[in-house]
């Protein structure tokens, strides 16, 4: 399988998208949406908001698609 992992920092945190693991649960999306936005390119946007409430978010990713570690 292809690795198409992605990576997205902020300074603070690497935010780590896996997409082949994704299950398209949508918590992400819905939980903080000014992060995870699907109509943007990128639709991961580290920038959107306090870098401890994207950890609480990516941290429920039920599929571990999403994870972060810091920069």
């Amino acid at each position: 399988m292809e690795d198409n992992t992605k990576k997205y920092d902020n300074g603070e945190i690497t935010v780590i998208w896996q997409p082949q693991l994704c299950a398209h649960s949508a918590n992400c999306v819905k939980g903080l949406p000014a992060v995870f936005n699907l109509a943007q390119k990128p639709w991961i946007n580290v920038n959107g908001a306090d870098t401890e409430a994207i950890i609480n978010q990516v941290n429920k990713c039920p599929s571990g698609a999403l994870s972060w570690v810091k920069s």
